[in-house]
This record gives C-alpha cells, structure tokens and sequence, in this order.
C-alpha cells in the first residue's frame, strides 16, 4: 500500500514565489520570453518540417523506436516515475541509462526537471505551480518554456527541490551538459542513414516528444475524466496516454503520486507500467510501489469531468 500524498519536496516560500515571478516579468509587466529556448525550438520545428519532404521508411522506424526509448523509457520509466518519485529500485546502471534516455528528450536535465515535476505536485493548478492552464492553455503547454525562468535553469537553484539527486556528481554533470548525449546519437544517424534519418530521429523526434509530454501538463489538465477527488484539475485522458505510454492517466496519477503504475483499470493501457513490471518480474528492479485499491467502493469524482 503506497501512501498519498507525494511529500518529496517543501513547499515554495511566498518570498521565493515573488522573486521567480519577478524573474520572467519585465517592467511593463508582461513576461520576458527565453531565447535560448525559443531559438532552440524554432530550429528543431524547422528541422522537423524538413524531414517531411526526406520521407523514408528507415528513418521514420528508427525515430519511433528513439521515441520509445527516450519517452517510454527516458522520461516515463526514468526522469518521472523513479527519480521523482521513487516508485521503484533499480540498480545504478539502470538508473543513469534511464536518465540518459531521458536526457536525448531535450526536456532539460534529471535534477531540472524532478524539481520542476516535484514543485507542480505540491502547487498543483495554485499559485506557483509552473505550468498551470488557470495560467491559459497555451501557457501550461508550451508558453512556460518561452518565458525566461533563469532560476528554473541553475542547477544550484533547482537542487533544494531534488537534494536527493544533487547529492550524485552523475546527475549534476547530465544536468549542466544534458545536451551532449544528443550530439554523438546525431553524428551516428547522419553517419548511418544521411540527413533524413538525422532529422527524423533527432528533430521530428524531439518535438513530437515535447508536444506528447507537454499535453500531460496542458491537456490531461483540462480534458478527461476524473475517478478520484484530487484539490487539483488533473484528468484522465486517454489519448494522452497513448502518446506518451501511460502518462495521460494523470488524475490517478495525482491521487497517488507515487504508484509506479498510472492505468489503475485493466483497460487503462499503461506500457510504462508493464515495461517496470516485466523488470520486477525479472529481479532487475524491485521495491514497486502501487496502491491497494477497491473500486467497487471508490466514489467517482465526476462533478467537474469534461469529456475527453
């Protein structure tokens, strides 16, 4: 039986909150946009629709299986399931790979990305939750990304959220240079297929992952139902969870946070979860945390569902 609900992480101080608003807002009050960010993601959308008019077969099979492993493995089994929230035990091997994988997302480093994650859990849709739709949708799907959050991007700064991964040097390199895995994977398709392969398995790649993770935050935030009745407007979408294998399952997710699997119904498809129970089955990871549940006596939050 796993308890709920998550407490990783303390809560940000009022004082904290005004500084980091202050941070992204300019003088004339409206958000400051990160360039970096926004740069980045314009090349790799225009990347992405280049590789439409280099279409191969090849190249389209290797960057679905690259986006198995970096979403399915990387970001489900890796950054969010076991290093935020600890579901599971694996050893370090296939803890640091996992982190790896999850790194070629281009999503940020592992100790970034927990402390943004652990952060939302304990702010969930209130003041100070990162990526919130009360925010607008296009603010919890993507805009966030574009606002200039410097402190969101220092490792120092992020590690008060996640001291249990600032405390391994592994994660605090991966979370500086969380760019590099992308360099030698790129050189290898280019090498291997040319540059439709490379665009395929690097740039459609990385941006249909993002825009796949980012729905969780946007989408399964406003759309979907909701079984349990959490303070927050988590949802259970399905399509979502097809994108991102198991993710969208997010109102169940919220109500137990740190349940390696998501999909609580038989016809809830969660492959992340299947993926940590075939390795438990083998004694590669071990310690699985999910609820004990009976939902013949569940009462269904479903006064504020939308249909998905």
């Amino acid at each position: 039986m796993i308890r709920r609900p998550d407490a990783t992480v303390r809560l940000l101080s009022v004082k904290e909150h005004l500084v980091n608003k202050k941070a992204a807002t300019s003088k004339n009050g409206r958000r400051t946009r990160n360039w970096g960010n926004t740069i980045g993601l314009w090349v790799f959308h225009a990347g992405a629709l280049a590789a439409l008019f280099m279409f191969e077969w090849q190249a389209v099979v290797v960057a679905t299986a690259l986006y198995w492993l970096a979403i399915g493995c990387g970001i489900g089994m890796g950054y969010h399931r076991l290093l935020t929230h600890r579901s599971y035990e694996a050893p370090k091997a296939v803890e640091y790979f996992m982190a790896v994988c999850g790194a070629l997302t281009l999503e940020g480093g592992p100790i970034t990305w927990v402390a943004t994650h652990r952060i939302h859990h304990q702010k969930s849709d209130q003041e100070g939750d990162p990526h919130t739709p009360n925010d607008g949708g296009w603010w919890a799907h993507a805009g966030w990304i574009f606002a200039r959050e410097p402190s969101h991007t220092r490792t120092e700064w992020v590690a008060r959220y996640a001291p249990d991964l600032a405390k391994d040097r592994f994660y605090v390199w991966l979370n500086k240079y969380h760019y590099v895995p992308m360099i030698p994977l790129g050189l290898i398709l280019l090498a291997v297929g040319g540059l439709p392969m490379m665009l395929w398995g690097v740039c459609v790649r990385v941006v249909v992952g993002l825009h796949a993770t980012w729905l969780v935050n946007s989408a399964a935030h406003m759309w979907g139902g909701r079984r349990f009745a959490t303070s927050d407007d988590s949802r259970n979408n399905w399509w979502v969870a097809l994108l991102t294998f198991g993710e969208g399952w997010h109102n169940n997710h919220h109500a137990y946070p740190t349940s390696a699997r998501h999909g609580l119904r038989w016809y809830e498809f969660d492959l992340t979860w299947l993926q940590i129970r075939g390795l438990e089955l083998l004694g590669v990871v071990k310690k699985v945390k999910v609820p004990d549940l009976d939902f013949s006596a569940q009462p269904r939050a479903s006064a504020h569902s939308k249909a998905a």
